[in-house]
Formats: C-alpha cells, structure tokens, sequence
C-alpha cells in the first residue's frame, strides 16, 4: 500500500520534511496523488505538517494497531517479524489458525481492532470493544510435545503480567492457566490452541486478549481495564510492542530449555499459589492447597487427603 510506503518514508527522515516532488519521485506517482494519501492518513489520525517551500512531516502518530506502526523499530527476533492487521476481524485465532495451516513463519501475528467473534476458553464469548483492548494471536512452532502444550500458556501470561507491571506500574498476577488479573479482577484472558499429533506439535495459537482503554460499563462484571485501574489512557501501540518484545525474550529462553528461569518469574506474579482453590473441569472439581506449577506448566494442589494432584486444565475459584 503506497499510504504505508509513505509512512515509512516519513519514519526513515526523523524530524526532517519531505518534499512532495521527493514523494512522487519515490514512489512514481502524481504530486496530486501523494497529496490524495496525505489527506487520507490525515484521516486515519495522523497529523502531519505542510510547509509550501519545505513540504511534509510526520509529527504525531495515532494509537491504531497498524502493521506499520508495530513493526517500526520492534527489533525482536521471532515474534511479530510479519504482522497481519485489520480495522475489523471475526476471530484472530480463527485468521491465524487458517494462515498457519498455509504454512505461515513462526512469529507472525494477527491483530485487530475489532472482532466480532471473539472467543476465550470453553467456547465463551471475548468482549472486544472497538479500538479499546487490544486482541491478537500468535503462531508458535515450538519443538515440545502436545503433552507440554500448557507452558505456551505460561509464557504468554507471564509476558502480559511483565509487560502491564513495566508499563504501568499496576500489580498484574497470573490467575493459572490463562488470566492476568488486577485487583483480583480480570484484564486478560489467554486462548491457546494446538494442531498437532500424539507425539508431534505442528503449530499452536496463542490468542490474547487485553482490556486496555474500555470503561467498565462495556466489559463483564468481574473484569477491569488498565484505564481504569490506572485512572488514564494507555497507549496501546505502545503496550503491544512492548509485550511482543516481552513475548520475543522469554520464548527464546523457553526455546533454550531454561524453564526454571520462567517459573521462578511465574511463580513470584502468581495468584493462587499459597491458597487454597478449587479447580473446576470434566463436570467435575477438586479442591486444595496450591502448592505449586511444574515444568509442564500444571497445577499441583495439595489436598486435604495429604495427597497431591496433578492438574493440566481447569478453571480455578479462589476460595480463600
């Protein structure tokens, strides 16, 4: 699109102006044309200066998820090298799922401001306010076994919860498998899903969802937003490539079979742990100790038996 060959033209000058002659040279078109694409970013918020002898230059950008903007300097080395975005989406796990099976490269994302199908675990709904939260997948080819699956999830919530506490200063825990929670309400939700065989992984989706900007009255009633919590507007171009980065380090020391290094971080930013939960899953429950989370990122409860239980999947209710 000649609308981001201009950005990027902008973004490659700095602070210096770009002469509308310069533009049309550049990319082989009218000056009437270029005009016609600077109104249109203009448009999509952007403001840009004119000067009749100087021409144009990029002065401030709007907090839109765009595929330009994210990848602008993101300098990571496997998530986010190619970025897929829309103004509007059924379902990014859905778009990703589909580009995977295509063969698309580890790393590569799906993101939008909008989906109207947003999903989270167990077939719920993900309430996704317009331009508000942020809502992206993730394709991941990691060498594990599906049996190992649930450290994804790990990774991926413990990326969130660093990224909102650098950020924003707001005290994020992980509610396990797949919630980062604030004030022990929720901000995030994880949905990952796998293609694979018994004993070979093709591809996963990591699916995350994060209220960021939306008022309370727009989400569910145990849900918050960094807004709210913070009581001002985050920057959401600024937090995606901040938790893209956050997710790029931690799946490179995953990748180096340096999991204990994780889970010490994970551990520290748990909710559960120390308390005593009930784990609901398969129509049926258990309840217990929280005692710990292993290297295969399951859930082991100490019950009032004096045994321990193994849990890979579940939905845990904090019960003290």
């Amino acid at each position: 699109m000649l609308d981001d060959k201009i950005l990027h033209f902008f973004k490659k000058r700095g602070s210096s102006y770009v002469s509308g002659e310069e533009l049309s040279e550049a990319f082989g078109v009218s000056r009437t044309a270029v005009w016609k694409h600077i109104e249109k970013l203009r448009d999509e918020g952007y403001e840009i200066a004119a000067s009749p002898h100087l021409g144009y230059k990029l002065m401030s950008v709007p907090d839109r998820l765009t595929s330009v903007e994210l990848g602008w300097q993101l300098n990571t080395e496997v998530i986010g090298k190619r970025i897929y975005s829309y103004k509007e989406i059924g379902s990014t796990n859905d778009v990703a799922y589909s580009l995977a099976t295509q063969g698309e490269k580890e790393g590569s994302i799906v993101i939008a401001e909008y989906q109207t199908k947003g999903r989270g675990r167990l077939g719920r709904k993900w309430i996704s306010p317009r331009a508000k939260g942020v809502y992206f997948s993730v394709i991941l080819r990691p060498d594990i076994l599906p049996k190992d699956i649930s450290v994804i999830t790990l990774i991926s919530s413990l990326s969130v919860a660093k990224t909102i506490r650098d950020l924003t200063n707001l005290a994020a825990f992980i509610k396990w498998p797949n919630d980062v929670l604030i004030n022990k309400q929720k901000v995030c939700g994880i949905l990952t899903e796998l293609n694979g065989e018994t004993d070979k992984i093709n591809f996963v989706i990591v699916g995350i969802g994060i209220n960021v900007n939306a008022k309370k009255e727009l989400l569910p009633k145990e849900a918050t937003s960094l807004s709210v919590e913070k009581e001002r507007l985050i920057s959401r171009l600024e937090f995606v490539k901040m938790l893209l980065r956050n997710l790029d380090v931690y799946y490179k020391i995953f990748n180096k079979g340096k999991i204990d290094q994780i889970l010490k971080e994970y551990k520290r930013l748990s909710a559960i742990l120390d308390r005593r939960v009930r784990v609901n899953y398969h129509n049926s429950s258990v309840s217990g100790h929280a005692i710990d989370v292993d290297k295969e990122g399951a859930l082991i409860l100490r019950l009032d038996s004096g045994f321990h239980e193994r849990v890979l999947a579940g939905d845990v209710v904090l019960l003290r």
